[in-house]
């Protein structure tokens, strides 16, 4: 999987931008704030129409613009696709695959898949559990678009079921629908519990051989996947979570309308980070807790590639420098395979690259060095 080439119109501090990579390493070097990270967002648009720094679209759009383009030329398969995007601050974003219009974001990620990984997730394993939800979502989404699609339903449904336990008390004949919100939030929520439990399955036998790896033999990783209580096997197929998921729904109704949230679905799960059988959230130190989460984005790496014998495109922005020698070194040793993306700020760290292009960003224009790797 390769993205060819990018061009991008009024993306962030982009007025015009157009360039071509490598299917190796392209090193994107630059000082802050020139336009690094925007480039990595924009290729990880394309393929989850989603960024992981801004919650609307209107946000990446430039100031005094009313309006953002993004296209990617990608090879995956054997085939040629040109994903285009269009932003708007007054209307719907439009997503097209050569020409032809996309129903959703999940058509995206059966074209371009990206894993990102940026200094915020160095702090996956401290954070809440909504970050953790947060990286399944993005990881199973591009694997599964029938999961994209119910979790993109389930956000639907469980705003307009807040709206409800919110305003019921003003508008008494709200509640007359609730048990129908709740009823289509325990169809999709069957689906999302169903793909989670499988993918944390997957994630248990790949990430901990190596957070193994990289410390040494030291510490054993390990997972719990913590859902609705009701929930025997979280594996099973939504049909058979659906009666279950419905009976903690009804258990906590009343709660539910007492308290004016949605207090029952798989928007509350977590994915427990353990180390050494202890709580990584709690006991872990720093290192540990990189570690941990270094782990946790090259195993998603490597399970997209055992689904479907394609390296995902890799993202590190500015990654390296937060990181100790070791890890440096050991995340440089795992990435020998497919298109990586590297930002940084000094040059010298893409002297210990294998071959690729260099490219050097300043203030929205980005320039070929002329030299490879």
């Amino acid at each position: 999987m390769i993205l060819r080439s990018i061009e991008l119109d009024y993306f962030r501090n982009y007025l015009h931008l157009e360039a071509s990579f490598c299917p190796g390493a392209n090193v994107v070097i630059g000082e802050n704030a020139q336009g690094k990270t925007n480039l990595l967002e924009a290729v990880n648009y394309l393929s989850s129409a989603s960024s992981h720094r801004a919650r609307y679209d209107r946000e990446m759009i430039q100031h005094g613009i009313n309006d953002a383009f993004l296209k990617g030329v990608v090879s995956t398969q054997s085939r040629d696709y040109t994903l285009e995007a269009e932003l708007h601050r007054a209307a719907r974003r439009r997503l097209r695959s050569n020409g032809v219009p996309l129903k959703s974001a999940a058509e995206l990620s059966g074209i371009l898949r990206t894993v990102l990984f940026c200094p915020e997730d160095l702090y996956l394993i401290r954070e809440g559990a909504e970050a953790r939800r947060r990286y399944l979502d993005d990881c199973i989404g591009q694997l599964r678009p029938r999961y994209a699609d119910a979790l993109a339903e389930y956000k639907r449904l469980h705003q307009s079921k807040t709206r409800i336990l919110k305003d019921w008390e003003t508008n008494p004949s709200l509640l007359d629908t609730l048990d129908d919100y709740s009823l289509r939030m325990a169809q999709c929520g069957a689906i999302l519990i169903h793909y989670r439990a499988h993918f944390i399955r997957r994630l248990r036998e790949t990430a901990p051989l190596i957070h193994r790896d990289c410390s040494g033999g030291r510490e054993q990783l390990s997972f719990r996947y913590e859902t609705v209580s009701t929930v025997r096997d979280p594996e099973a197929l939504p049909k058979v979570l659906l009666p279950e998921l419905l009976a903690h729904q009804e258990s906590h109704r009343q709660a539910e309308i007492a308290s004016k949230m949605c207090l029952s679905g798989p928007h509350k799960d977590d994915l427990v980070v353990e180390i050494d059988g202890n709580s990584a959230k709690s006991y872990a130190s720093q290192g540990q807790t990189r570690t941990a989460a270094l782990s946790l984005k090259l195993a998603a790496r490597e399970i997209m590639y055992q689904e479907t014998g394609e390296w995902p495109v890799l993202l590190l922005d500015d990654v390296l420098s937060e990181l100790d020698n070791h890890r440096q070194e050991f995340v440089l040793n795992r990435i020998t395979n497919g298109q990586v993306f590297i930002t940084c700020c000094e040059e010298e760290k893409s002297a210990r690259l294998r071959s690729g292009k260099v490219f050097t960003i300043q203030a929205g224009r980005i320039r070929e060095t002329g030299g490879t790797l």
